[in-house]
This record gives structure tokens, sequence and C-alpha cells, in this order.
């Protein structure tokens, strides 16, 4: 059964009878129709009315109706207005610019603006590199979409994917002191979408694709790499597969066991499921079967796409053909982007001796988390209402301002495989434990640790770049 969540906080203006008794059935009744009451506030008082606001939390949309209505049967007392706080939080947006400098003077304004601009566009002119020292373009970012693959939602479009960009470029901020900005297009065509982040490209530092479907969202992110001389990084991909590694990393150290020596099933093959067996194989991984809707991927099936077909030759050496429940026994450790409610707890109970479960599908995830730690050692998911939650924030803000801070141009996977590195690394000895083998989403110390390590690894990369051309000179 579903509990209630902060996604669904409502508030309840209430008018009822002066009376304590009152308050308190209140209350009770909202209590009792399942709903988790988080404050009461008197908004106004008088010798025979009292009007109450009442903050609680809720299952869905649906539910917070339910206890309207049961506030309505209430004698004596009627629900004036309901709000719900999750679209209050998004009235007007939820990023805004901000100035960086004064503009309260003749003097300032001669300086920002014109005449004195003109200087400085001259002077970048005349040296286009200097748009990175002397522009915004040193730390801001697009948030690309094009709202073909958003969060569980799917295709809505861009009109409608736009609050979860202005999400991501709030969460940019907030953990990586990065301005990113949302950039929806009302366009599905690969080349277009191409051809515009390139003709933007001018503004940014860095372009990071969101929400986008695959296989489209391989090719746009190649071409971008390729055409353009900043980084460019498809979030749905790496940001997922970095923190993957950096969990997982962790997680074997709690089981005792080695990467290079443990048998991984990856559910899933999309972008997220490609990108995270590339980077487990970075990181010594050797035995890895990944499994679509059709079963294992195998050398010499019909395994669709380009990237399919690098995943059925790069993985799954024994050829194993059958389902993945099948392929589940035996297993290490399984790691699910794929949908929700696909195993049992029965299916984990097959699985090895201090089994590893990553069950990503949100928000329903592939196994029930509480019927597959019944026999598993690690059990991770997606969600921020278990232990263990892999969340794409704790990669991409201090990956981003890392590569900001040293003006990177190119995005290796080693500088992926460091990141999560970095990550799994924030968890000291100390803190390892079954529960505890990722850093909370809150932690100061994770985006700091990514953007030291992603600098040392790109101004090595630059530094090799220069040793190369002057080798050639």
């Amino acid at each position: 059964m579903a509990l209630p969540s902060p996604s669904y906080t409502i508030t309840l203006r209430v008018e009822v009878p002066a009376s304590q008794r009152a308050t308190s059935t209140v209350v009770s009744a909202v209590a009792e129709a399942g709903a988790a009451v988080m404050g009461v506030d008197i908004v106004h008082s008088s010798t025979t009315k009292l009007t109450v606001d009442v903050t609680c939390d809720t299952v869905d949309g649906e539910h917070g109706e339910r206890v309207r209505d049961a506030l309505n049967a209430l004698e004596g007392v009627q629900v004036l207005k309901m709000s719900d706080s999750t679209f209050l939080m998004h009235l007007g947006g939820k990023i805004e610019v901000a100035l960086k400098v004064p503009l309260k003077t003749r003097r300032d304004l001669s300086r920002a603006y014109t005449p004195g601009v003109a200087r400085v566009c001259l002077a970048i002119a005349e040296k286009p590199e200097d748009a990175r020292r002397l522009t915004i373009k040193r730390n801001t970012v697009a948030v690309v979409t094009d709202g073909t693959a958003v969060l569980g939602l799917g295709d809505i479009g861009p009109a409608a994917a736009l609050p979860v960009m202005e999400g991501k470029a709030a969460l940019f901020k907030e953990f990586g002191h990065v301005d990113a900005w949302p950039v929806c297009l009302d366009t599905k065509d690969t080349e277009e979408i191409i051809s515009i982040v390139k003709a933007i490209a001018p503004v940014y530092g860095g372009i990071n694709l969101e929400d986008i479907s695959a296989p489209r969202c391989f090719e746009i992110e190649a071409r971008l790499r390729e055409e353009l001389d900043i980084p460019v990084f498809h979030d749905d991909q790496h940001g997922t597969a970095i923190v993957v590694l950096a969990a997982l990393i962790n997680a074997l150290k709690v089981t005792g066991k080695t990467m290079a020596d443990v048998r991984i099933v990856v559910s899933g093959v999309g972008a997220a499921g490609s990108a995270i067996i590339k980077l487990l194989k970075a990181q010594g991984a050797r035995d890895i079967v990944a499994f679509g809707r059709g079963g294992a991927l195998h050398k010499g099936a019909a395994n669709g796409d380009e990237h399919r077909r690098w995943i059925a030759e790069n993985t799954n050496e024994g050829g194993f053909s059958g389902s993945l429940k099948e392929g589940l026994v035996g297993a290490d450790v399984f790691i699910g982007v794929s949908a929700g409610n696909i195993l049992t707890g029965e299916d984990v109970a097959t699985m090895n001796d201090g089994a590893i479960v990553f069950a990503l599908a949100n928000p329903t995830p592939e196994v029930d988390p509480i019927e597959a730690g019944r026999t598993a050692a690690v059990v991770a998911t997606g969600r921020s209402d278990y232990p263990n939650q892999i969340n794409n924030v704790l990669a991409f803000p201090g990956l981003f301002r890392g590569l900001l801070d040293v003006g990177a141009t190119h995005i290796s996977p080693e500088l992926l495989r460091v990141a999560a590195v970095a990550i799994a690394e924030v968890v000291s000895d100390d803190e390892l434990n079954p529960a505890f083998i990722i850093p909370g989403v809150f932690d100061t110390r994770v985006a700091e640790a990514v953007a030291e390590a992603v600098r040392t690894e790109a101004q090595r990369h630059l530094d090799s770049q220069r040793g190369d051309a002057a080798e050639v000179r």
C-alpha cells in the first residue's frame, strides 16, 4: 500500500466551531482518512468560529479529494479551500536570473552596457576564447530536451517537460553553483536538434542532454561531442552509470566481493543500461549478461540497433540465451533500469549468497525492496523512501563544476569512472554498511569530491592534448 508523500502535500483551510474539541475532531478525521498531519495553524478566530489551516501529506491527488470530503462530512465543518503545495512551489517557475554586479548609477550602467560593453565585445571578437573568461559562458550549462522520455512519464512534449528541466537547473545551482538554463525544443528531428544546439552553443560552457528517447539520444550526443568544443553529457546515460558504479563499488566492499569476479545481470538495454555496462567494464567487470524484453542479449541473435549489438558483442561470453528470471539464478549482482514489478522476492532468493540488488525503475522498482531484502545483502533503489537511493544529483552538479573550472572540451570514459570513484570514497569505511553504500543527496562533500576528481582528470586530458599539438608542430 502506498504511503503519504511530500509530493502530495495539501493544505486545507477549514472553518470549524470555536472549540478545542472541534479542532481535534478535524485532525482525527484527516488521520483516519489515511493522511499524515504535518501541521495545524490558526488563521482567524472569532467568538463562534475558527479558521484553521491543516497541512497533511497524502498518497495522490484522489486521496486529497477524499480527505476534503471527509472533513466536509463533519457537522459544523466546512473546507473553504484546498491548496496543493507541489503546484504552489511551481507557480511562476522555480528559477530566476539574478544580477552579479550593481546597476545603481550612470557609471555602473556605462560599464555594464553601452558604451563600455563595446570594448569587451571587440576583445572577444579579436580573441574568441576570451568568451569563457568575460561572459556567463564560464559557468553556464544548457539543459536540453525534446520532452520525449521524461522521468517515468514518456513522451509528454517540451512544454510539459519544462518543470523537470527547471528542477534540474535548480539542482545545478544548489549543489554545484552552476548556472543552468532549460532549453526545451519543439522538435523530435535528430538533425534539427543537433543544429539548434550547435547554434546556441556560444552562450554555454557545457550541454546537459536530458530526457531524449533512445536510440536518438545516442546519435545526438555522439554528434554534438564531435562537432562542439564544449563538453556534452547525456545525464540519463552517464549520470545514472556514474552513481550506479559508485554504489556498486561500496556494495562489493560490504559483501567482500570483487568487480572482476562477480556475475552481473543488467535488466534494461536502453540509454542507462548501455552506459552502465560500459562503465562497469571500464572498472574491471568481466561477467555481465544484459536482458531486454525478449531475454538475454547474445552474439548471433537479432539484437536490433547498433548499441544493442555492441552489448551483445561485449558481454555474455557464455552465450546465455534464457529469460531474466533464469539468468538471475546464481548471479551476484542485479541492476535494473527497466520496468516495475518484473521480479519477486523468490527470484532474488535464487541469486548467490551476499546478493546485491539495485532495482532502479521509478516509481515502481523491478522488485519490491522489502521482499528483495529478505535474502539480498544489499538493496538500492531510485526512491527516496528506502535506504541507498541511486540519484543522479550525486553526479552531474560536481561533474559540470569540475568541467567548467578547467574549461574542458571533452568527457572521456575515464573521467566518468573517476567521478564514480570519488562519490564512492565519500563514504568512509567507518560509515559503510548495507544500508549506507552511497552518500545522501544533501551531503555537501559529494559535489566537491566529484568536482576535484573531474578537474584533475580533465586537466590531465587538456595537458595531454597540448603536448600532442606541440609535438605535431
